[in-house]
Formats: structure tokens, C-alpha cells, sequence
């Protein structure tokens, strides 16, 4: 039984962190209110609307992040089709794009596949998961080894050809006339990072942006409910909590991708500088661009 990797790649809440999460926020709200609602995919959304430090607002109808596209009904091609996208970026590696197809998009909208290197993670899940072997299973992703592994994730993000994606994306962003769509297998990592150094980049609160990558889970938790217990009837895992870790945004993975670039560059402007290489008429740019 072939199981979709892309629902694979977020975990269904908890009813304890339901419970638990904060009540939303005036931001939070307007990003729920711009989700795209589409049957083949399920974290698609536009990043307008948020509010920045001088009380400014993130335009709507300029950026929109996404889960990857391949599922897309005509339906759904239809509803992308009337935001007159300038153009898609396909963040996945290429083996993500073997195992679960090209996108699905509008008659004459550009692709750019501009992959960033998931480290492996793609295909160390398809591969724990094919094992059938809950011992092997536990061994490999039980005792915080998942959340080594996503550490390793984020740490990956300032490799030199990361940086080089990331960088010429925001670029892309700042010269955007018509919504730039941009997503990666899941939208919660690749994607999750590099909207939450956009947002920030153009003056949104950190703890605003920081609530902006958690709603991964909000807007999976339905999809992968069911994907999870799929796997389980499939006989492919006997216990698919260890998935979990792989599956969530956490804020302890966030926080090493935030430690990673203050220890290396300082802080976000020498990020956006030296490490995304984004001179000052660009940043600038970007502002103008996405904040009316």
C-alpha cells in the first residue's frame, strides 16, 4: 500500500496541546482567515495581513505559502488560478518530487524548482516507515533520536546552498507585481523558515511571526489524523507516534534555526546581509513590496 509522504510529514494535534494552545491572537486570526481553502492540499495560505512594529500591515496577494501541489483537484487548480500567480517555487528535492509528483498548476504559470536539501529526512522516513519493524522502528526515531533529527533539519538551513535558495526566493518576493507562490513538501519547515525571516525582514513582531510557523499544525491536524491512522491499519507502523516529531513544528526546532543564525551572523540583519546576501536596496525593497 503506497502511503502519501506529504501527509506523512506533519502530525495531527494532541487533544492535550489543543487543550493547552494560546488563545489566538488578533494575527493569528487574520491568518486563518487567509487560508486557501483547497481539497488536494492543506497549509496553503496568504502571509498578508499581518501587522508590523509601526502598526503598518503585510499586503495580502503577494506571498503565499503552501504544502506541495501535486493533489490538487480541478477544482483547486481553478481557485489558484484566479489569484493570477507570477510564478510557483518548488523548494522539494528532487526524490520528493519523484515519489509524489510535479505540481499541479494553472495553464501558464511558471515553475522554478529551486530544491533545498531536506537532509535526507524524505527518504529516512519512507524508509523507517517500509521497515515494518516496530523494533528497528523505535530504535531509529524512539529517545529523542526524531528530534535530533529534526534538529539536524534546521541546522541545514544555513548551508551554503540553502542560504543561496532562501536568498534569491526573498529576492523574488521583493520584485513580485502578482502573488509569488512557494512551498516545500509539507510547508512547515523549508517553508516555515523562510516565512518567518520574510515576515521579520519586513517588520513583523518575532512572537507574531514565531505564531505564523506554529499554525502548521493547526491547519495538518485534520489530514494527518487520518494518514496516521492509515499507516497503523496498513500494518506499515505499529506504533506511528514515533512520527510525531518528524511530523510537528515545534518552537525547540524554530529556536535552533534562530540560535544557528545569531551564532553565526549576530542577529537578522547580518543574516539577511551577509548570509542570505540581500544588500540594503533589496530589504528595502522587500519592505515596500509586501507592507502598505
Amino acid at each position: 500500500m503506497k502511503i502519501s509522504l506529504i501527509a506523512l510529514l506533519a502530525a495531527p494535534l494532541t487533544a492535550l496541546a489543543l487543550l493547552s494552545a494560546p488563545t489566538a491572537s488578533a494575527d493569528e486570526e487574520v491568518s486563518t482567515l487567509a487560508k486557501i481553502e483547497l481539497q488536494g492540499a492543506v497549509n496553503v495560505r496568504d502571509i498578508g495581513g499581518y501587522r508590523t512594529y509601526d502598526g503598518a500591515k503585510v499586503k495580502t496577494k503577494k506571498a503565499i505559502r503552501a504544502d506541495s501541489l501535486e493533489k490538487l483537484t480541478a477544482a483547486d487548480v481553478q481557485v489558484l488560478a484566479g489569484y493570477n500567480l507570477k510564478q510557483v517555487i518548488d523548494l522539494r528535492t528532487q526524490a520528493e518530487i519523484q515519489f509524489s509528483g510535479p505540481d499541479k498548476l494553472p495553464s501558464g504559470v511558471p515553475l522554478v524548482a529551486r530544491p533545498i536539501d531536506d537532509t535526507g529526512l524524505f527518504t529516512k522516513l519512507l524508509q523507517v516507515i517500509q521497515l515494518r519493524d516496530p523494533v528497528k522502528q523505535e530504535e531509529m526515531l524512539g529517545g529523542g533520536k526524531a528530534e535530533q533529527i529534526m534538529a539536524g533539519v534546521y541546522k541545514s538551513f544555513f548551508t551554503d546552498a540553502s542560504r543561496n535558495a532562501f536568498g534569491q526566493t526573498i529576492r523574488d518576493l521583493a520584485n513580485t507585481d502578482r502573488p509569488t507562490l512557494y512551498h516545500c513538501t509539507a510547508g512547515k519547515d523549508r517553508t516555515g523558515w523562510l516565512t518567518y525571516v520574510t515576515l521579520r525582514a519586513v517588520g513583523v513582531p518575532e512572537r507574531t511571526a514565531r505564531q505564523d510557523y506554529l499554525l502548521s499544525n493547526q491547519y495538518r491536524a485534520a489530514a494527518d489524523a487520518a494518514l496516521r491512522q492509515q499507516v497503523k491499519q496498513a500494518g506499515l507502523m505499529e506504533n506511528p507516534d514515533l512520527l510525531i516529531p518528524l511530523q510537528e513544528v515545534r518552537d525547540a526546532y524554530l529556536d535552533t534555526a534562530v540560535r544557528e543564525m545569531e551564532s553565526k551572523y549576530g542577529d537578522l540583519g547580518k543574516f539577511l546581509t551577509q548570509g542570505l546576501g540581500l544588500d540594503a536596496g533589496t530589504i528595502l525593497k522587500l519592505r515596500r513590496n509586501l507592507v502598505s
